[in-house]
């Protein structure tokens, strides 16, 4: 049987906190092989910085971060972020969608990405964007979620081995 899950909306306070055991879920991303804008060399360090600068950008900006957790600790996150400029008040940005190895096919990403739709919604946004490497579980997981596929840009991005990958644009009406 698949040990529970709960998911829950961190105030930027919390994300803080959290950020240890966020970073933890990053390098084991990175690690993994995902390609989620760090390379292979990725340290816990540089990991626990991108979260703490998150959970400043967060009380700045107002972002949703989403945590996915058990009896265990946190295993999954995502953010949504507000589109910054002035004429996209109604657009944000699914970022940093990530599970830990330990938590992967228990249906904690379509839970992340349901309530990161939530969230959107809850900012007072209409449309989510997103990005994904070409290929990847998470490509499938957007199509099946309902999410339009826009295309792909080719090489867009780097692997954490240094190998080229295509980037998947995707948008969701909420």
């Amino acid at each position: 049987m698949t040990e529970p899950f709960r998911i829950r909306r961190l105030e930027a306070a919390e994300t803080r906190a959290a950020a240890p055991a966020l970073a933890v879920i990053l390098k084991d991303c990175v690690e993994g092989g995902a390609s989620v804008s760090f390379m292979a060399d990725l340290t816990l360090a540089d990991a626990l910085a991108f979260w703490t600068g998150v959970a400043g950008a967060q009380a700045a900006d107002g972002r949703a971060v989403i945590v996915a957790e058990d009896d265990k600790g946190l295993f999954g996150v995502v953010e949504v972020i507000p589109a910054g400029p002035p004429n996209q008040p109604h657009r944000g940005d699914v970022a940093k969608m990530l599970v830990h190895r330990r938590g992967r096919r228990r249906g904690v990403g379509e839970a992340l990405m349901r309530a990161a739709e939530q969230a959107g919604r809850d900012l007072g946004k209409s449309l989510l964007t997103l990005d994904t490497v070409e290929g990847e579980a998470a490509e499938r997981l957007y199509a099946r979620l309902g999410w339009v596929r826009v295309g792909v840009i080719p090489r867009y991005a780097l692997m954490p081995d240094g190998r080229p990958c295509g980037t998947v644009v995707f948008y969701k009406d909420i």
